[in-house]
């Protein structure tokens, strides 16, 4: 029987870097075990930062100090690459290290070589999260660099400038891929990522219903949290305004009421500089076509004259914003 994603990365961590590196000791939980998902503080692996708990990580390097112990490093690993997962799945694990990140923590998300590329728009995301947050972010596909920063630990000066060579290296495929892909023009990135740039604000706009958050069948809420973050740190210098297409305000207050606890739709509403904004968010939208999607807002799988439908009405939002004749209430 194949293992488990989860499976094969811890045990590469236990194998390649090891349980012990100096004053530094491995973190990780059998497979099958929730521990993982307790906060840091009570024996887990799951960070917490102004209140708001994200994803639980796979594995972590901690140390004691006055009878205390601290984390060093917070690693988030996945096989999907051995796994077809060559696209925007690779960003729904993102945040699972990222609030490590923001307690000041080394982050790494370390993707297992596989048949699969790694995203490079997850170079640029990591090296923006590490200039905007307190700690380092690291997208990581050899665990010989792991080791190699915690071998560093005892030497400051040389964990930094190791950490910033890996900086470089991250910037430097991101800007390759997005010059090679987009004539490293943000625009281009924008149209065909469903993106609206603005002057200190984008606009990211997305097929999310009620639905996607209710149903837990449904992966689409840790695919709205991946691009959420992917639109946010590509953008570093912008807010956001996430509009969901196929969402009524009503049905935002019901997620707000019922889902308040929910880990996706909990990053979704505070993130900080990020808001969620539905169809009735929208002014300048021609009566019509906002009914017309109102009609069509909860089937599933769009098709045929839906579809042609969808796309039209999507088309003309994406136009209106661009040119000013739709706006997003303040």
């Amino acid at each position: 029987m194949a293992q488990s994603s989860d499976a094969v990365i811890k045990n590469e961590i236990r194998d390649q870097v090891g349980t012990r590196i100096g004053d530094l000791t491995l973190r990780v939980f059998a497979e099958g075990s929730r521990e993982d998902q307790n906060l840091f503080d009570a024996g887990g692996l799951t960070f917490t930062y102004d209140g708001q708990n994200y994803g639980s990580c796979d594995a972590g390097y901690v140390f004691k100090k006055d009878g205390v112990t601290h984390a060093f490093m917070a690693i988030e690993g996945t096989d999907c690459l051995n796994r077809d997962s060559g696209g925007n799945a690779q960003y729904q694990r993102f945040h699972h290290a990222l609030g490590a990140v923001r307690a000041g923590i080394i982050g790494v998300y370390y993707l297992k070589p596989g048949t699969c590329p790694i995203q490079p728009d997850l170079y640029g995301m990591a090296y923006n999260a590490s200039k905007k947050e307190k700690g380092t972010y690291l997208i990581c596909n050899d665990l010989i660099v792991v080791k190699k920063i915690l071998e560093l630990r005892s030497n400051p000066n040389a964990l930094h400038t190791y950490l910033d060579l890996q900086m470089n290296v991250m910037k430097a495929i991101y800007d390759a891929a997005f010059k090679a892909r987009y004539k490293s023009d943000m625009h281009n990135f924008a149209s065909k990522r469903s993106t609206v740039i603005q002057d200190k604000k984008v606009i990211k706009y997305a097929a999310r219903r009620l639905l996607n958050f209710t149903d837990s069948s449904q992966r689409a809420g840790h695919i709205a949290v991946g691009e959420m973050y992917l639109t946010k740190y590509l953008f570093p210098d912008h807010v956001m305004d996430y509009l969901f297409l196929k969402m009524t305000a009503a049905e935002r207050d019901y997620l707000d009421k019922n889902k308040a606890n929910d880990k996706e739709w909990s990053l979704l509403r505070k993130e900080p500089g990020v808001r969620i904004v539905t169809l009735d968010d929208l002014q300048g939208l021609d009566p019509k076509a906002k009914q017309a999607l109102i009609s069509i807002k909860d089937l599933s799988g769009l098709k045929g004259a839906p579809a042609t439908l969808y796309n039209s009405i999507k088309k003309l939002i994406h136009t209106g914003l661009e040119s000013g004749a739709i706006t997003i209430k303040d």
